[in-house]
């Protein structure tokens, strides 16, 4: 039986996911971010920083963060 899961997605699937992910990330930074200022949106800046780094890893390098396997 084929078994869609080992198909790699294509270029223009990647492409995207990253450009639906620059917007979620860009209206996160302007409603909750760095972008409106004081200690707390710096945090949340980092935090969407981090998140959307690891987003960007999986998208470009097809990693699963969720299986750990040995």
């Amino acid at each position: 039986m084929y078994n869609r899961r080992n198909e790699n997605p294509g270029c223009l699937t990647g492409l995207l996911q990253l450009f639906l992910l620059k917007n979620v990330y860009n209206w996160a930074q302007d409603h909750f971010g760095s972008k409106r200022g004081g200690c707390c949106g710096c945090v949340m800046g980092v935090i969407f920083f981090l998140i959307f780094a690891a987003l960007v890893l999986k998208i470009v390098f097809n990693v699963d963060w969720t299986s750990i396997r040995f």
